[in-house]
């Protein structure tokens, strides 16, 4: 599972939060403020995520891992994470670079890619986020039923 912030409007206004899995389809998505820091979005996203059906064994209630960058680099997100059972993989501040990290990126930015291919998604033209969200939620069902049809 993979998390990316991009924010729509030259630093005011909103941005959209996405956690993907592996494959690059969006499992988590949310609308946060600009002004919001990634780290704070991360955990309603991580409750957000649906139970996931296996072929094999019990439903998986949360993600086995999760990739992250800099971002998100802090002691109480990765206890908070250790907590619920999850493995995490954080780059850390002034430690390591996120290089390491950029071949999983690519799924995010392709996933980022898809939402803003839309063309409802591309320019936010409704005033409240509540109006907003559900939009993303139908590209993101569209995104996973093109990725089921193939």
């Amino acid at each position: 599972m993979r998390g990316k912030r991009v924010a729509w409007g030259g630093g005011q206004g909103d941005g959209v939060v996405v956690f993907t899995e592996r494959t690059g389809l969006p499992l988590s998505v949310g609308i946060s403020d600009t002004n919001l820091h990634d780290s704070q979005a991360l955990k309603p996203l991580v409750r957000g995520i649906p139970p996931i059906r296996s072929r094999r064994g019990p439903r998986r209630r949360r993600p086995a891992k999760l990739h992250a960058d800099k971002g998100y680099d802090y002691d109480d997100l990765r206890r908070w994470l250790r907590k619920r059972g999850t493995r995490h993989r954080i780059a850390r501040k002034g430690i390591e670079s996120s290089t390491r990290l950029g071949r999983h990126r690519w799924t995010i930015e392709r996933a980022m890619s898809w939402l803003t291919g839309c063309r409802r998604l591309h320019r936010r033209y409704e005033r409240k986020a509540e109006h907003f969200l559900p939009f993303t939620a139908i590209v993101c069902s569209l995104i996973c039923y093109r990725r089921l049809t193939k």
